[in-house]
């Protein structure tokens, strides 16, 4: 079966739904279709850690230590697959290779998946299926963000103020990652590169 490969697009905060956001993943290639999955808090830090290499937690996350244990293990992560929807619940597959050269496949929540491959630097896939019932065009994306426009606010936490200047952000989010406070550097991350 031929997958389509995906790359992460980016992270947004839900306001709809309070310590929620959108994994976008985007379509590589000339389809242009874009595949939102709804991601817990703790799995988008993750996920914007690994992305952001200038960002770099004073301790190992969970997926940075799974890396680890991987790495030492000899075991090397080839790809990820979501590959079933099943009531707005996505499934997703990991293919590891052991020490031996055995494949291996492992269940897992796309989200774990996206942070390990984001941090192993392996391919993303779905299923044409996926995609053809999950994906969105951006002309359907530019309609679903018109209409949660009235919703949409920026940063919704006493830190962050409005006004902020680029400086004062990335001192804000410094200190966010100094404390573990990822929720809140991920929402100052988003902030700032909107800027």
């Amino acid at each position: 079966m031929q997958h389509i490969e995906l790359t992460v697009k980016g992270l947004s905060y839900s306001q709809g739904k309070s310590g929620a956001y959108a994994l976008i993943l985007a379509e590589t290639g000339e389809g242009g279709r874009k595949l939102p999955v709804v991601i817990g808090g703790a799995e988008a830090q993750s996920i914007a850690v690994a992305m952001e290499k200038s960002v770099a937690p004073p301790r190992p996350l969970t997926h940075d230590t799974w890396k680890n244990m991987l790495n030492e293990l000899g075991v090397a992560l080839d790809k990820i697959v979501i590959h079933r929807l099943v009531n707005g619940v996505f499934y997703a597959s990991l293919y590891t290779v052991d020490a031996a050269g055995t494949p291996h496949v492992f269940d897992s929540r796309p989200s774990d998946a996206v942070a390990l491959a984001v941090r192993f630097e392996c391919p993303i896939f779905a299923t044409p299926e996926i995609m053809e019932h999950a994906g969105i065009t951006d002309k359907e994306e530019s309609r679903a963000d018109a209409d949660s426009m009235e919703e949409d606010h920026d940063i919704d936490h006493p830190e962050v103020a409005q006004e902020e200047s680029r400086e004062e952000l990335e001192l804000l989010l410094s200190e966010a990652v100094e404390n573990e406070d990822y929720e809140l550097a991920a929402r100052l991350r988003d902030k700032l590169s909107k800027l």
